[in-house]
């Protein structure tokens, strides 16, 4: 039976040796003999690692023939071999080949794993919980692995169950190698159970220690757990606010009447950034916006975002105030006031609005809204007679509703590769002033996306949406709140709002019903470059059930750059159907996917 110092038997060294005067060759390797299994084989390969050049003497290959033998010695080891024989030796000539013949021997198993604890041991609920943690059956290869992973996970069970203080000593592994046996004994002390105090607050920008204190997910007293204070951190992260943030248990020496504080420590983000934009498209045309943000001006990591864009269809002047863990946790309250101006091939809309939503967040992707709104507009939309269009002025207030919900289980939001996103949403609405209605409009929308061999090279995405206005008809519903499709986010090849029923002028009159679909193929290039191949197909209708049997389709390209946090996207298409005053050929340039 014999000892040996745990830190050496545990790690695995990878050498690569240069030669002096070292020109360009072929990369040399050190040969592994010997009767090995084929995993093992590869894995001591591959610690070696490739040599770039022969080596220049007799010497120099001795030496690599050592080095490599001792590579080889720290992997059997780490895998549990113990009793091998490894003899590092070289070849003939001037610039021998350096190799090492290995006998492997009988691979050791896990005999007996114990805790041997240092000072007092937690309660016996606890110890039964680190012993069970340790995972090491009688009979397993004794891979120093899962050693190493045994005692990590002991220490991550102690603190889970609230000691946090709990720390490793150096571990003792013996070795038989009378019967191949591999007994480790893990030296643990525990420490004292923990119990959380107070949230303490460290910084130097507005941010209220109170609210903080609202957002810590335990009471005072609890026992410690590291879920619950690593949540506290996120929570804080998630807010966009802080451009550092760090949360953890004060040292022993600062407790509080049995409890440790627990320390928040806040490094505020610049107190304002100023965000330029412009976009283009041979439908919607050019649009400038800039975005004044302003951070946590309340103290309570809040956000102001005051929005003015110039546009051809959209224009406005916007202000949105969002307070994050609004009343509870995971819960974000968001105000907005606007004046906008809306000017589409239907109508042509002033207005002015607020609203105010109530955003509850689930796990990490999935959302529930609810919202108000109240919006003043005047509008110049089109109504048919007798096969005739004419414009009519309403001006009309409209009391809203919103029911929303969002999941995303795609693995990226502005380039996904796999998964599948859901977005639906009701909003009953009700107008009063020039032809006063209520209505109720619906829509919901799924994509997913399917990637094409181990490293996604190639992606098959899908899209399809459908909406129902219930309760108006046309043309009680304003034209605003009509569905309407065609253009970039929707069916490329037409132009925006060109699919669907048009007026005697050729106008669209926008329908009661939507459904729209898309389909992608998605190919990487190089590591920037991608190129795109698209179908887009939809139809509006003036029922409610939405029109799927007459279809308006648009077939096009486009190619992907990769600007590290997402593609910026430039498609051309074209549509199959098409129809007076459509054009031949539609470009859309953006940041992000189509969908």
């Amino acid at each position: 039976m014999g000892r040996f110092a745990v830190a050496s038997a545990f790690c695995v060294l990878a050498t690569v040796s240069l030669s002096p005067g070292w020109v360009w060759a072929a990369p040399q390797h050190v040969d592994v003999r010997g009767s090995l299994d084929p995993a093992l084989r590869a894995e001591i390969q591959q610690a070696i690692g490739p040599l770039p050049a022969a080596p220049a003497s007799r010497l120099d290959a001795s030496r690599r023939a050592r080095e490599a033998g001792e590579t080889a010695i720290a992997v059997l080891r780490s895998e549990g071999y113990y009793d091998y024989v490894v003899e590092p030796d070289i070849g003939d000539g001037d610039q021998p080949q350096a190799f090492v013949t290995i006998t492997p021997g009988a691979r050791s198993k896990i005999a007996q794993a114990h805790v041997e604890w240092q000072g007092a041991p937690p309660d016996p609920k606890t110890v039964a919980a680190a012993e069970a943690a340790m995972k090491l059956k009688a009979g397993d290869p004794g891979r120093a692995v899962d050693i190493i992973a045994a005692e990590g996970r002991i220490v991550a069970a102690l603190r889970e169950s609230g000691y946090a203080d709990a720390t490793a000593l150096t571990r003792e592994v013996v070795v038989d190698h009378a019967d191949f046996t591999v007994q480790p004994a893990f030296r643990i002390a525990a420490g004292e159970l923990v119990h959380l105090g107070a949230v303490d607050v460290i910084t130097r920008g507005r941010t209220n220690p109170k609210w903080v204190a609202r957002l810590a997910p335990w009471k005072v007293g609890d026992p410690y757990r590291p879920k619950p204070v690593a949540e506290l951190e996120r929570r804080l992260l998630d807010s966009g606010v802080y451009d550092r943030v760090t949360v953890s248990l004060a040292p022993a020496d600062q407790m509080v009447n049995g409890t440790r504080p627990v320390i928040v420590s806040l490094a505020d983000r610049p107190k304002g950034t100023l965000e330029l934009g412009a976009s283009y498209s041979t439908d919607e045309g050019i649009g400038v916006d800039s975005r004044w943000i302003l951070y946590n001006r309340l103290g309570r990591a809040d956000t102001l975002t005051n929005i003015f864009r110039i546009a051809q269809i959209d224009s406005r002047i916007q202000s949105q105030l969002a307070l994050p863990d609004w009343r509870r946790p995971e819960q974000t309250l968001k105000l907005t006031a606007a004046l906008y101006r809306e000017d589409t091939p239907a109508y042509l809309d002033y207005g002015i609005g607020i609203s105010t939503d109530l955003t509850r967040r689930f796990g990490k992707t999935s959302f529930l809204t609810y919202g108000l709104s109240l919006d003043g507009t005047d509008t110049d939309e089109k109504e048919a007679a007798n096969f005739i269009a004419f414009n009519r002025q309403r001006k009309l207030a409209t009391f809203g509703g919103l029911v929303a919900f969002a999941v995303d289980r795609s693995n990226d939001p502005l380039n996904p590769t796999s998964g599948w996103r859901l977005d639906a949403r009701v909003e009953p609405k009700a107008n009063v002033g020039d032809g006063p209605v209520a209505y109720v409009k619906a829509d919901a929308q799924v994509s997913a996306y399917l990637p094409l061999g181990a490293t996604s090279g190639t992606v098959i995405a899908g899209r399809i949406k459908v909406g129902e206005i219930a309760g108006g008809d046309i043309p009680l519903v304003p034209a605003q709140d009509r569905f309407y499709a065609g253009g970039g986010g929707s069916i490329r090849g037409y132009g925006y709002q060109e699919v669907g029923p048009r007026y005697a002028d050729n106008n669209p009159e926008g329908g009661l019903s939507l459904f729209e679909s898309s389909v992608e193929i998605r190919q990487r290039v190089t590591q920037r470059w991608g190129v795109v191949g698209f179908v887009d197909a939809g139809a509006v209708g003036t029922n409610v059930a939405p029109d799927f049997a007459h279809p308006e389709v648009g077939v096009g390209v486009g190619v992907r750059y990769d600007l590290g946090f997402g593609p910026i996207r430039l498609d051309i298409a074209t549509p199959l159907n098409r129809r007076e005053g459509d054009s031949p050929i539609q470009l859309y340039l953006s940041i992000g996917q189509s969908f």
